[in-house]
């Protein structure tokens, strides 16, 4: 099938580029801005322009089967700064997503969605995607939004899979990208320079390799028409055991600027992915440690 990659020349969306074509289909890419980490791949028909430029979307659409929406215009951290902005370029720009989708007749999506944030503070740990969504940050809120409009296109049509990951990391995640707790670490020990860590390092989270995200993103598209999927390792590590992995694997130290907690971090989260096992038969495939010295031998390369 033709599928267009909302975001393909970013971190996540480059990865669901590659996996996209390995499994045969067609790939257009609809991004802001080029790739800042490889070349254009040979037989991927990139377009250069955001969701707020209607023509280049509908021009975008025409031909496709399917759009896999990997497009993010904020993290958490710019969404608290700035939610408007957060409002703007992502909500609004997912609801005209789904009118040109209406519009060109083009009726599958696969949605990822935060994982990470949409939960809130959780009531089971590892959550369900049948927990109650409560965010306490702009970033997460506005997923939800985004949740609720496309279930409320599905019931007029639109076949869609949501998709919501654990922390992803790995290759390609630029500073640029909002890099995230591990690449950050891994650039900060690549140039020698300190690591900030906010509160004491108990805050637990699930990492997820982005190779593993990359492939349920093309499982959803091909067998999970409906369903609402988390994405991650089902394992909690807390960013001071994150710490000590990263120091073990490169066998570097660290030197820490220790900050405030910031209300933004929800304390624990994990996700229960037994859903996307049992349905798509999908599981993690790369170990934690094995991703982190992937990542790490990437990371050097880049300084």
């Amino acid at each position: 099938m033709r599928v267009l990659v909302l975001g393909g020349c970013g971190f996540i969306g480059s990865h669901v580029v590659d996996h996209a074509l390995a499994a045969g289909h067609a790939v257009r890419v609809l991004s802001r801005s080029p790739d800042r980490a490889r070349p254009p791949i040979a037989g991927v028909d990139y377009r250069l322009a955001g969701l707020d430029d209607r023509a280049a979307l509908i021009d975008a659409l025409q031909g496709c089967d399917a759009v896999l929406h990997v497009l993010s215009t904020s993290h958490p951290a710019s969404a608290e700064r700035e939610p408007v902005a957060d409002v703007e370029g992502n909500l609004i720009g997912t609801l005209r997503l789904l009118q040109a989708m209406r519009d060109t007749g083009v009726r599958r999506l696969v949605y990822v969605s935060s994982g990470g944030a949409i939960y809130g503070p959780p009531e089971v740990v590892p959550i369900p995607e049948s927990h109650p969504l409560r965010p306490i940050g702009s970033y997460g809120i506005v997923k939800a939004a985004i949740e609720s409009y496309i279930a409320t296109a599905a019931r007029q049509g639109l076949v869609a899979t949501v998709l919501r990951p654990a922390n992803a990391f790995g290759p390609r995640q630029t500073g640029s990208s909002n890099p995230g707790f591990i690449t950050t670490a891994l650039m900060r020990l690549a140039q020698g320079t300190p690591m900030d860590l906010y509160g004491d390092g108990s805050v637990v989270r699930d990492f997820l390799a982005v190779s593993d995200l990359a492939a349920l993103c093309l499982h959803g598209l091909e067998h999970g028409a409906g369903l609402t999927l988390n994405a991650g390792s089902g394992d909690g590590r807390s960013l001071a055991e994150v710490l000590a992995s990263i120091e073990r694997v490169t066998g570097k130290p660290f030197r820490l600027n220790r900050l405030p907690a910031r209300a933004i971090d929800v304390p624990v989260s994990v996700l229960d992915t037994s859903l996307a096992r049992d349905r798509l038969g999908w599981q993690p495939r790369q170990g934690f440690e094995d991703a982190l010295a992937e990542t790490w031998d990437w990371v050097r390369r880049q300084a």
